[in-house]
């Protein structure tokens, strides 16, 4: 019976339908001991019995690739790879996939829950009732405010639909446009320059890659609108955090919402840990219970199909393999 390594610790040691259906397909399910985040020497050491990976967030490095004679297939329980050593996997002829469409709506939740988290100030009020306080000054509202969408895939589209049921104008920068989508629900396509002017709230929702890291830097935030808040659900090297918290404290942006950094768990020194104007959550927007289970049913499903000798459509995304791959 092929072996599976279970690496996303929300996964470890828990049941669930996906374990249901690897193990009617004849795999086994291996569960690395405890339930911290674990290191690359924890998952060296299983790596040599291990057919195929269903991985998660934390990296899957050379080292761990080349240890492992038998892994056929690399299944991941989110949209981002590139915590996956690619070019190593697919030198070895192994196919990593990833499980899109299943957290999108997860992710855009989280958006809104930092967002209404600033826009309410509930950190601070919070902290103040339970301080002996009762400050009831006004809050900022959403509705007839302008939310700039940063990326239109199905995040960006989940979002999309969710700022205009809160009666926010969206404008939406991408560099492929759909007509359909725009006529359908009255958006507003923008060059980025022009979004970061016009918008209250900047939603962040592109990939990570050569193109876009630090694509958020100290020009990008001076382009923003006074006042303006910045929310980030995407990666967190989109984003140039000492940038961030300069404009942040020189008090051109009001806020923050963060739930990726640029280090996870962030450095004890990081400046943006001590603002009162930045809500942090650490890196869940996409696994609430519902998409966790679906991003792992997906994701074992994926592994099965390759198994079977079944290309499976759309989630492969190093699909140059698929011409004469065999498991």
């Amino acid at each position: 019976m092929p072996n599976i390594l279970i690496m996303p610790t929300p996964l470890r040691h828990r049941p669930g339908r996906y374990r249901e259906i690897l193990n009617e397909a004849g795999f086994t399910p291996i569960d690395p001991p405890g339930d911290h985040r674990l290191s690359e020497s924890d998952l060296i050491a299983a790596m040599p019995e291990i057919d195929a990976l269903l991985a998660g967030g934390d990296p899957v490095t050379t080292r761990m690739i080349e240890v492992a004679p038998r892994l056929r297939a690399i299944a991941r329980a989110g949209v981002g790879y590139e915590s996956v050593d690619l070019s190593t996997a697919t030198a070895r002829k192994i196919p990593v996939a990833i499980t899109p469409g299943a957290n999108h709506a997860s992710v855009a939740e989280q958006v809104f829950a930092l967002l209404l988290a600033l826009t309410r100030n509930l950190m601070v009020l919070d902290r103040s009732i339970r301080d002996g306080g009762w400050d009831r000054r006004a809050v900022r509202p959403l509705r007839g405010t302008t939310m700039g969408v940063v990326g239109l895939g199905r995040i960006g589209r989940s979002v999309v639909t969710r700022a205009l049921a809160f009666g926010m104008r969206v404008v939406v920068f991408d560099r492929n446009q759909d007509p359909e989508f725009k006529r359908c629900h009255g958006i507003e396509y923008l060059p980025l320059n022009d979004l970061l002017a016009a918008s209250d709230v900047v939603s962040v929702h592109l990939p990570m890659n050569d193109s876009t890291l630090g694509i958020f830097n100290r020009e990008a935030f001076a382009r923003m609108r006074p006042g303006a808040l910045f929310i980030n659900t995407a990666r967190g090297g989109l984003v140039v955090e000492a940038d961030l918290a300069e404009s942040l404290t020189a008090g051109h942006l009001a806020g923050a919402g963060l739930d990726v950094m640029n280090f996870e768990p962030p450095e004890p020194d990081n400046p943006l840990l001590t603002m009162q104007n930045v809500v942090l959550s650490p890196h869940i927007g996409g696994v609430d219970s519902t998409a966790l289970d679906d991003m792992a049913e997906q994701a074992a499903r994926i592994v099965i199909d390759l198994y079977r000798g079944q290309w499976p459509e759309a989630c492969v995304v190093n699909d140059e393999l698929r011409q004469g791959w065999r498991w």
